[in-house]
């Protein structure tokens, strides 16, 4: 029995791609907001509006595989071709949860990257339509990335950090973090904040870039490892 494309390794590196190029624009937009540039406010928003939107890809990607996994028969049973799902709805599969909730995170930082380019006038319209969205999108991060690590951890029987995948779950649950400090800091408050905050959450926000880009790599590692030993 063929496998269908979600179901080869060189899926699973094609979608760690996706995230590894959101990761490095995130990266490049916090770190030049800590440095003196040419570039404008709304000219940095826009990289980070351009990094979502790799980062929404790939979790559709992540998600539409989870969303179509099935058990691999026993042999000579026949099972007929599931229906393909675009989302699914799988609450007992961790693999799943884990996944929509990432996804839908990527979403809201479509929209928190998004509203972040013309921002609006007041401290309080700037929490609701950047910090809000943000937010959010941290929180499922966070419930996504512990997801993925229990899952790990559970096939495993407990973690295993000589693997590639057991660090590429533990470093993608580190970035995770990073991502939920820095948008607790970046909360704008009635009176003008103090500088150094703004700084906090853009090398916190560029510290789960990093993670969340040796994740891709070394999920990339693992899946072109696969595919050799699949093909030898």
């Amino acid at each position: 029995m063929s496998l269908r494309l979600w179901q080869s390794p060189g899926y699973d590196a094609g979608t760690a791609g996706f995230f590894a190029v959101g990761s490095l624009l995130f990266m490049l937009g916090a770190g030049l907001s800590l440095i003196t540039n040419p570039l404008t406010g709304t000219q940095i928003a826009i990289v980070f509006f351009l990094g979502s939107i790799p980062f929404t890809i790939g979790g559709f990607l992540q998600n539409f595989q989870a969303a179509n996994a099935t058990d691999t028969p026993p042999a000579r049973e026949y099972r007929p071709a599931p229906r393909v799902r675009l989302v699914g709805w799988r609450p007992r599969s961790l693999t799943w949860l884990s996944s929509v909730t990432q996804f839908a995170g990527t979403v809201a930082f479509n929209v928190n990257t998004f509203d972040a380019i013309h921002p609006t006038i007041g401290w309080y319209n700037r929490d609701i339509t950047i910090w809000v969205p943000g937010m959010v999108g941290s929180v499922l991060f966070l419930i996504s990335g512990y997801t993925a690590f229990v899952q790990a951890s559970h096939e495993a029987g407990s973690w295993r950090p000589v693997s590639r995948d057991g660090w590429a779950v533990a470093v993608n649950l580190l970035g995770c973090v990073f991502f939920m400090t820095a948008a607790v800091t970046a909360f704008v408050p009635a009176e003008r904040a103090p500088a150094w905050i703004g700084a906090v959450a853009n090398i916190h926000l560029w510290l789960g870039g990093a993670c969340f880009l040796t994740a891709a790599l070394l999920t990339i590692l693992s899946s072109l490892s696969h595919r050799r030993d699949a093909a030898g």
